[in-house]
């Protein structure tokens, strides 16, 4: 599935979200924050997202023995605009593994996302559904994945705020509109 197909075009909206969060959180697009989760909208075309940085992350090498890594930003997003009801994306701060997946651990339930670059996605819409109804019931999702370089990241992310902010995207960019 292509990438770009399947999460849309974010534009500048997005630049701002991927920023370091002090800068996000002045912008603009921010029109609400949720404890750990801050809601974004662009006006043209409309589009609002929920978005959250990791607590905390660590990198281990192909021995598992810790490591000290250059990334990016890493976010977790939920975005709703025309025609859809919130699709979840993941932004590694890398590039990922060819061909590989990423796991996202929330409680008991594990959910398999692709890969592509340094984004990941659910499979389906079917798995949005299901990965937004563990996130709601969760407190923390821990989000592992294997760079080009055969380094294994794990990411946590708070889920503290996570129902009240897509509830706020979800309301400012209901899928009928």
């Amino acid at each position: 599935m292509d990438a770009r197909r399947r999460f849309g075009t974010l534009g500048a909206a997005l630049a701002l979200a991927l920023a370091a969060p002090a800068a996000a959180q002045e912008s603009t697009n921010v029109v609400a924050t949720q404890t750990d989760w801050s809601v974004f909208i662009e006006e043209n075309p409309k589009e609002c997202w929920a978005v959250s940085a990791p607590k905390e992350w660590v990198a281990t090498d192909r021995n598992n023995r810790p490591t000290t890594v250059r990334r990016g930003d890493i976010r977790l997003f939920v975005a709703y605009r025309p025609g859809t009801r919130g699709e979840i994306a993941y932004t590694g701060g890398y590039p990922f593994a060819p061909n590989s997946t990423v796991t996202v651990q929330i409680g008991s339930d594990r959910f398999e996302l692709f890969t592509d670059g340094e984004w990941a996605w659910p499979t389906s819409p079917d798995e949005d559904r299901r990965l937004m109804e563990a996130m709601r019931r969760g407190q923390q999702a821990i989000i592992t994945g294997r760079s080009g370089r055969g380094n294994q990241m794990r990411d946590s992310f708070s889920l503290l705020g996570f129902t009240a902010a897509t509830t706020e995207a979800e309301r400012r960019c209901p899928a009928a509109s």
